[in-house]
């Protein structure tokens, strides 16, 4: 196999992968309807940031150690389920006890930043959230060192072409949440009220505690 056919065999299945609604999609959506387009790239940055991660990892055979010890995929099981759970439920509780209304229409100001100054994560947090939120995800890992050790031409040196696997996943990645954010911006006047986004934070919370409680319970 060489590069150039490697990269182009990845592409499509990172592809495949990519577009298939899940955890990441989820939070990219919440920041855009929450705190707009800077917001969610940097969410999706820290996703992405965490893809790079991972090819790393199972380019020089680190993440191989999930799939060969059951200790250490528990471990990081747990920690991401746990994660999950402790976020989603926040962003719930945090939607109860806010004032419903924060923003007058029009106003151009998105309802959570309305809501006060600590409300509102900075790009940096933001960036951070979908780092972490990506690297807790054992999922991924599992994916990874199953997939890209099979695009790995022999003669080609693990770590950069690992990296440039992730890479290829990356710009798609960045691309599929570039339509998302863009086409939430252009949908933000029929979203910005604070009700509804109460209504976007429950729902996306709920959905957090759920793949949470599904990951806690997984045994694969």
């Amino acid at each position: 196999m060489s590069t150039f056919s490697a990269l182009v065999s990845f592409a499509v299945v990172a592809g495949l992968m990519t577009i298939v609604p899940g955890l990441d999609t989820a939070l990219v959506l919440r920041a855009a309807i929450a705190g707009g387009k800077r917001h969610a790239f940097a969410t999706a940055l820290g996703i992405n940031t965490g893809v790079l991660v991972w090819g790393a990892g199972a380019a020089v055979g680190v993440s191989a150690l999930l799939t060969a010890s059951q200790t250490a995929y528990t471990a990081l099981r747990l920690a991401g389920a746990a994660y999950l759970v402790w976020f989603g439920a926040r962003m719930v509780w945090r939607t109860m006890r806010r004032p419903a209304g924060t923003t007058a229409a029009g106003s151009g100001v998105t309802p959570e930043a309305a809501a006060g100054p600590n409300a509102l994560p900075s790009a940096g947090r933001a960036w951070a959230r979908g780092l972490l939120t990506n690297l807790l995800n054992p999922k991924i890992g599992v994916f990874y060192v199953a997939m890209l050790p099979q695009f790995i031409p022999a003669d080609a040196p693990h770590l950069p072409m690992g990296l440039l696997l992730a890479l290829v996943h990356n710009v798609e990645g960045m691309a599929w949440f570039t339509l998302l954010i863009f086409g939430t911006h252009l949908a933000r006047g029929l979203l910005a009220g604070a009700r509804l986004h109460r209504v976007i934070d429950r729902v996306t919370g709920t959905v957090l505690v759920g793949f949470g409680v599904r990951l806690a319970l997984s045994r694969d």
